[in-house]
C-alpha cells in the first residue's frame, strides 16, 4: 500500500493565539504537518521561499504587510495554495469564495477547517496549479478594484466586530503596531500600519499631517501657525493636533 507524505503547512498570523489556534488544530490531522509559523506578512514571505510549502493558511490583517502583500510579494504563479483566515465582512467572504481556495472566519472553527482541509486535499488530489493561480489572480483584482479607497472598516469590539464608515472617522492616530480611529467621541483600535491604511484612503478626504496623525479634512475647523513652521489643527470637536511642517505643503494643495 502507498502512503503519501503529509501536506506541509506555514500557518501566518501576528496573533500568537490565533496562530496557536490553527496549529494546535492541524496537529490533530495526520495528514497535514506544520513545518513553519510566521508572526507578520515578512517571515510569511521568506517561511514560503525557503521551505515551499504545500498550502499556507495566510491572516489578511496583519501590520505592515498584510496577506494581500504577501500574495502580490510572492506572485500568484508561485503561491501556493492558500486558506485565508479573516474577520472580514460577508461581501469580502463572498470574494473569498468565489476567488481563493477557502477561507476561515475568526475564531476559527473545527468543523470548518476540516471541510477548509478537504478541499487541500482535493486540490492536490487533481493537482490544478494554473486554477490556483487564476483565483488568485482575480482575487488580487477584485481586492484591488472593490478596496481602492475604503469606505468601511471592520473593527472588533469586545466579542464582536462593529463597521465603520470612513467618511465618520474624525482623525487617526499610531499606536504601536496598530492606529486609533477617533469616531465621534470614541475609538477604536485597528490592527493595521498608518502605511498601509493612507495607501487606502481617500487622498482628497485623509492628509498625514504628522508621522503620528492623519486628520479627515471634513472636520478640521482651523489652521494656526505655531513654531519652527509647525501648524496646530483644531478639529470640529475641539481636539487640537500638530501639524509638522514636513506635512503641511501638501495640506495647502486641499485648502
Amino acid at each position: 500500500m502507498n502512503f503519501s507524505p503529509p501536506l506541509r503547512a506555514l500557518v501566518a498570523d501576528d496573533e500568537y493565539y490565533a496562530r496557536q489556534r490553527v496549529i494546535q488544530l492541524l496537529d490533530g490531522v495526520p495528514d497535514f504537518h506544520v513545518i513553519a509559523e510566521s508572526e507578520n506578512g515578512h517571515q510569511a514571505v521568506e517561511g514560503i521561499r525557503e521551505h515551499h510549502p504545500d498550502v499556507v493558511f495566510l491572516d489578511i490583517q496583519m501590520p505592515e504587510l498584510d496577506g494581500f502583500g504577501v500574495l502580490e510579494t510572492i506572485g500568484s504563479d508561485k503561491m501556493p495554495p492558500t486558506v485565508f483566515t479573516t474577520a472580514f465582512n460577508q461581501h469580502a467572504i463572498h470574494a473569498f469564495e468565489c476567488n481563493a481556495l477557502d477561507y476561515l472566519l475568526k475564531p476559527i472553527d473545527p468543523d470548518r477547517l476540516h471541510l477548509a482541509l478537504e478541499r487541500v486535499r482535493n486540490w492536490h488530489r487533481k493537482a490544478k496549479a494554473n486554477d490556483v493561480q487564476a483565483q488568485l489572480e482575480s482575487l488580487l483584482a477584485m481586492v484591488r478594484q472593490e478596496e481602492a479607497h475604503l469606505k468601511r472598516i471592520l473593527v472588533k469590539q469586545d466579542d464582536h466586530h462593529i463597521i465603520l464608515k470612513t467618511s465618520g472617522i474624525q482623525w487617526i492616530e499610531a499606536e504601536d503596531n496598530y492606529v486609533r480611529l477617533h469616531v465621534e467621541g470614541t475609538s477604536h483600535l485597528l490592527r493595521m500600519s498608518m502605511t498601509s491604511l493612507l495607501s487606502r484612503l481617500d487622498p482628497e478626504v485623509f492628509r498625514r499631517i504628522h508621522r503620528s496623525s492623519i486628520v479627515n479634512l471634513d472636520f478640521v475647523r482651523e489652521v494656526h501657525p505655531w513654531f519652527s513652521g509647525d501648524h496646530i489643527l483644531i478639529m470640529k470637536d475641539g481636539t487640537k493636533l500638530t501639524m509638522s511642517r514636513t506635512y503641511r505643503e501638501q495640506l495647502k494643495e486641499l485648502v
